[in-house]
């Protein structure tokens, strides 16, 4: 049974939660952009946190269900349609064989998952089918390519289950496209270089508002705005967290994303909550976001009672 890609759109990719445990070897982990929207989508079927799914970024994905299942879409709006019919994100569908899905343009937000009860059935390469393409690694054939037109992606079919939706109150807000007048407000904890930065500096950094590049991708967020200076003592490459804030020679902050390299030696000014990665995720270019300072504890212990949630 099997999925089959009518049109892959610009981007999407087979992700599980990503590939653990081999950065000491040079592997990115990589893994979903958007956390909070991944877990979602797996959490409506009652899959394992683990389990396959397809991220779609920007939209115009279409597919066809070979047998029958139920699948969830969580994360940007991308005005799907089921068989025709209009179905909105955050909620849980069924499939009857044969029926087709197709997905518009995202408008809100940019990164959506589609998610199969039990999960896409894929090979794994170190212990994951993540497609990281810089690595060459996961994905469909193991070779970290994206999904194109004509790809069969296997499922197991399977009998209905209660359809499920989000909570409102659990449903983020997204940035539209082309409509950036409010800034998105991230959380980040200072780590890294953070006290080596000058007072002035730092000042600098948060007082700033910064423009989401087009050059951004699942490697990096590129932002530009105000300089941030570095004026500390010279660093020798270390580990590098996903969300870590680096601060290149141009002295134009970038945020690490999932696919990042696993060593830099580039100053970090510190590194972003989880929850604000996701929202990160789905800032399309020409965002405006700023940034804010929370407390360790704070953001650890969210993300703790998140990862709780969705393993219960």
């Amino acid at each position: 049974m099997t999925l089959k890609v009518l049109n892959a759109g610009p981007l999407s990719l087979l992700q599980d939660i990503g590939r653990m445990g081999f950065q000491g070897i040079g592997a990115a982990v990589g893994g979903p952009m958007d956390e909070h929207a991944f877990h979602w989508a797996n959490h409506l079927l009652g899959n394992d946190v683990n389990a396959a799914q397809i991220e779609i970024t920007l939209g115009l994905f279409q597919c066809e269900f070979k047998q029958p299942t139920q699948i969830a879409l969580t994360g940007a709006d991308m005005f799907a349609e089921l068989d025709g019919e209009r179905i909105q994100p955050w909620a849980s569908y069924y499939v009857k064989a044969g029926s087709t899905l197709k997905c518009k343009t995202a408008r809100q937000g940019i990164r959506a998952y589609l998610a199969i009860q039990h999960g896409f059935e894929v090979n794994q390469v170190l212990d994951s089918c993540s497609t990281v393409m810089r690595d060459e690694i996961g994905g469909l054939y193991g070779r970290g390519e994206p999904l194109t037109k004509g790809d069969e992606v296997s499922y197991r079919a399977s009998e209905h289950d209660l359809l499920r939706q989000v909570p409102t109150e659990f449903i983020p807000h997204y940035p539209e496209l082309a409509a950036t007048t409010t800034p998105c407000i991230l959380d980040m904890i200072a780590t890294y270089q953070y006290e080596q930065f000058s007072k002035a500096a730092r000042q600098q950094f948060f007082n700033g508002t910064y423009t989401v590049s087009p050059n951004s991708d699942r490697m990096g967020y590129r932002l530009s705005g105000d300089s941030v200076e570095y004026d500390g003592e010279s660093l020798i490459s270390e580990g590098i967290a996903f969300g870590a804030i680096q601060i290149p020679s141009d002295s134009q902050p970038i945020v690490l994303m999932a696919d990042h390299q696993t060593i830099g030696g580039y100053p970090k000014i510190g590194c972003l909550t989880r929850t604000s990665i996701s929202k990160l995720a789905q800032c399309p270019p020409g965002t405006k976001v700023q940034f804010q300072l929370v407390k360790r504890e704070k953001a650890e212990q969210q993300y703790r009672e998140m990862l709780r949630f969705f393993s219960e």
